[in-house]
């Protein structure tokens, strides 16, 4: 029997769909370059050189870089110069095409089916509304000054939402940035959240950690990250320890579409691929990486499409449907566990505010966008399915939001009675114990702070 803690990874049938490489011989190479037959092979370096003259020229008769008015660059091609290539589109047009349960107008689409009980339908709208009125609370108590930093996920609650559920409890969460909201929907308490945002003593980063980057264990959510890229590596590396192990769970890991363009992509992505990982790595495909838009971002006709290159499966959903999103998430995570291997999913959706509290998008996008993308609001488009099927009334939906409403201001008012962590607190969690260098410098510190003139 194979001892996979020792092994070199499976072995991996070839992909069916890849293409061969292109076969090119040094007389194709002369003609690019634009040398005459002279009747002579000519040597590989003097069509190598005469490639790189016609290429050089190529691009110098494309026309000349300038800046324009706003300081963007912009190109300014001379007539008879050859046009881009245009991108080339996959095999398959239907291959990436959004997977969809519930339609922009509440209703399934007409090749579904109802799947889930009320009760869940319910669990999923609950955790959705949650989210949005956490938002909205969170953004006010950092307007007014009482809280430092937020990032809210206004717009992507279905695709929060939705992977949340497709979760475990025994399965691992690698969050990105925007991911608050699964810690909640696993049940994270309210007042801890409150807690860290504020900074306060009674939550175990003491204040030291930046609002919106806290970790808890006991709901196996990894501290959550801004830096761009970095939790990928770590998602790959925690489902090949499970693996290992033997464990019979998988990790669920996170990312934007701006993480796409990061070294740790490929890396994460290649590693898990050859391990054949428990790992799904779902994208929130947003369509901004803070001021970039997505068609800046890769020339690919997706980020799903990207998976081919890494050897797993590659499924592209519908990020303000919670149904398509559960579902295939479900599916992916399912195929981790029995050990087929990772996925990459890309859900499309929409940041409809800010990129944190700190970030005007008026600057780099137009109302004009944002209102269509609010007309495919996640959580309004379950509400009218569920009224559809009668699962939910405007009383029951008043109910659930007072509700929040009232959980949100106990915690608030509770942490805000909270003294602030003891400043000789900063010397304590560096080490399993304190140093004698560190215990040298917190004893300086309280004399000088004893000995300051009140």
């Amino acid at each position: 029997m194979r001892d996979d803690s020792t092994a070199g990874p499976p072995r991996q049938a070839a992909s069916p769909g890849r293409p061969k490489k292109k076969e090119s011989g040094n007389s194709s190479r002369g003609r690019a370059g634009g040398s005459k037959s002279s009747g002579k092979k000519s040597s590989g370096r003097s069509s190598k050189n005469g490639a790189r003259r016609g290429a050089s020229a190529n691009r110098r008769s494309s026309g000349s870089v300038s800046k324009n008015g706003k300081g963007a660059t912009s190109r300014s091609k001379s007539a008879g110069a050859a046009a881009p290539k245009a991108k080339e589109a996959d095999a398959d047009p239907q291959r990436f095409r959004p997977v969809q349960v519930l339609g922009e107008d509440g209703h399934l689409v007409s090749d579904a089916t109802l799947e889930e009980t009320p009760a869940m339908l319910l669990d999923l709208y609950r955790g959705m509304v949650k989210i949005r009125v956490l938002d909205g609370r969170m953004l006010n108590l950092q307007r007014q000054g009482r809280i430092g930093f937020y990032g809210q996920s206004t717009g992507q609650e279905a695709a929060i939402v939705g992977s949340a559920a497709a979760a475990t409890k025994e399965d691992w969460i690698v969050p990105a940035l925007r991911e608050m909201g699964v810690a909640v929907y696993r049940g994270y308490p309210l007042n801890l959240l409150v807690t860290q945002l504020a900074g306060k003593a009674g939550e175990v980063s003491q204040g030291r950690q930046m609002p919106c980057h806290f970790s808890w264990r006991a709901g196996k959510f990894v501290s959550m990250s801004s830096v761009i890229g970095t939790q990928i590596p770590h998602a790959a590396g925690m489902a090949r320890g499970m693996q290992i192990r033997g464990e019979q769970s998988a990790v669920l890991g996170f990312l934007g579409d701006g993480a796409t363009s990061s070294s740790d992509f490929h890396c994460g992505l290649n590693f898990a691929g050859v391990w054949r990982s428990p790992v799904v790595f779902l994208c929130q495909n947003n369509q901004w990486a803070i001021s970039v838009p997505f068609d800046k971002q890769t020339a690919s006709d997706s980020i799903a499409v990207k998976a081919d290159a890494y050897g797993m499966p590659g499924v592209r959903v519908d990020g303000n449907d919670v149904l398509a999103v559960y579902r295939e998430t479900h599916k992916a995570l399912g195929r981790a566990r029995s050990g087929g291997g990772p996925t990459l999913i890309e859900a499309l959706t929409y940041r409809r505010t800010g990129h944190s509290s700190s970030d005007d998008p008026t600057r780099y996008r137009s109302d004009e966008e944002v209102a269509t993308w609010e007309k495919r609001d996640p959580v309004e488009r379950l509400r009218r399915f569920l009224e559809f099927e009668g699962v939910l009334t405007k009383g029951q939906h008043d109910e659930m939001e007072e509700e929040m409403h009232r959980e949100i201001s106990e915690a608030t008012q509770a942490v805000e009675k909270l003294e602030d962590p003891a400043a000789e607190s900063l010397f304590e969690d560096v080490f399993a114990d304190v140093t004698a260098q560190l215990e040298d410098q917190r004893s300086g510190y309280l004399h000088y702070r004893n000995s300051k003139p009140s």
